[in-house]
């Protein structure tokens, strides 16, 4: 189960680009340099890089801080979900795919999952304000483990 674009859409109602309610996203990342194929960029931390980076490694949409400029080389089609917290908002977002991930049916799941991609777990849960998100990546992580143990069970 992939999260979507009516997903984001329904957290973030501030929204920039092209509205296709049946755009999946297959990875979350805070670092532009990591290889995001169909990814969601979030830089809520200092260091995540640039967002022409981020769409050159494969992302094709953005969670973005209204106190920030969109660089003027984006796209007008490329979503840009805005946000008056990138923390917050990561954090709306993970809880939002685990409900969702975790409501399934076992024989109704598809193999893909989303994959939330952060370079560095140990510092999220070292810094206070990051300690949540460390929590929820492991809580996804244990998710689609069981997800996937659930469909070999049932072949």
């Amino acid at each position: 189960m992939f999260l979507t674009y009516g997903d984001l859409a329904k957290l973030f109602p501030n929204k920039y680009g092209i509205q296709d309610n049946e755009l999946y996203f297959h990875t979350v990342a805070s670092n532009s340099a990591v290889l995001q194929p169909k990814g969601i960029f979030i830089p809520f931390e200092e260091g995540s890089g640039k967002l022409s980076q981020a769409i050159e490694n494969g992302a094709i949409a953005a969670l973005w801080d209204q106190r920030e400029r969109i660089p003027s080389y984006t796209p007008n089609h490329f979503p840009i979900f805005i946000t008056n917290d990138l923390l917050k908002g990561l954090k709306d977002m993970m809880e939002l795919y685990i409900e969702n991930i975790s409501n399934v049916n076992m024989n109704q799941t598809r193999k893909e999952v989303t994959n939330f991609l952060f370079l560095d777990e140990v510092r999220l849960k070292e810094n206070e304000s990051t300690y949540d998100i460390a929590v929820m990546a492991e809580k996804i992580l244990t998710v689609k483990e069981q997800l996937q143990i659930g469909k070999e069970g049932a072949k």
